[in-house]
């Protein structure tokens, strides 16, 4: 009777177990002493920072609409830098085209989610959290001041092949150039290329911000 005991004692601390980590997926992962979230609206900060929320439309890799609102926001530090490098690349005849920026860890858990298993390398696990979710990382793109049309790229924004790199070495020599000069734009003003996207820049300081589920009608506005 004693060994039966144990047994279903042992058993029951396991479905415990693994129930906590499936509640857990339901909700951002808690950490303790970050900052409050002050996140910034981009096209307040210049109206020639110009929106290409695809999330907003079907025209991105889940194939349907996942924000209800074509809208970009940063933590206020991240803003003022992107802002920075906004007004720098003007002097090369180039401004800025934001996909996305500060997303809501609900949209983070259905990438997930929607994600074959060999692309996951290029989304984040929710039960870490992004830096997207943090406020801290943008997706963005060069787009001609005279014209209006996005700059030439090595890919398409969301595109999940080896093109994606930064350092891709394919391409045409207009394209490089141009992904080059948004990621030293980027860079001179704090942030870090990922690894497998030249499109996604990360703040220096996404450590420092928690993991935020904020819907955009809840943010407040300055």
């Amino acid at each position: 009777m004693k060994k039966l005991y144990l047994r279903f004692t042992a058993y029951a601390f396991c479905f415990i177990l693994f129930s906590s980590a499936i509640l857990a997926q339901n909700a951002p992962p808690q950490e303790k002493n970050k900052r409050e979230a002050t996140l910034v609206e981009l096209v307040k900060l210049d109206n020639t920072i110009k929106l290409d929320i695809r999330y907003a439309t079907d025209n991105n890799f889940v194939g349907k609409t996942v924000y209800p609102e074509a809208r970009a926001f940063l933590q206020k530090p991240a803003a003022k830098a992107l802002l920075r490098a906004h007004k720098k690349l003007k002097k090369s005849g180039f401004g800025l085209m934001i996909f996305d920026g500060y997303r809501p860890w609900r949209i983070t858990k259905l990438f997930w989610e929607v994600t074959p298993d060999d692309k996951k390398i290029f989304v984040a696990d929710p039960a870490k959290g992004s830096r997207h979710n943090r406020g801290c990382a943008v997706d963005l793109s060069l787009y001609d001041l005279k014209t209006g049309k996005l700059a030439e790229m090595p890919t398409d924004f969301d595109e999940f092949t080896e093109r994606a790199s930064p350092d891709y070495k394919g391409g045409t020599e207009k394209e490089r150039a141009n992904r080059d000069l948004l990621r030293k734009a980027m860079e001179a003003e704090g942030f870090t290329v990922n690894a497998n996207e030249w499109w996604h820049f990360d703040y220096k300081d996404w450590q420092k911000y928690g993991v935020y589920d904020i819907p955009f009608s809840e943010i407040p506005l300055d």
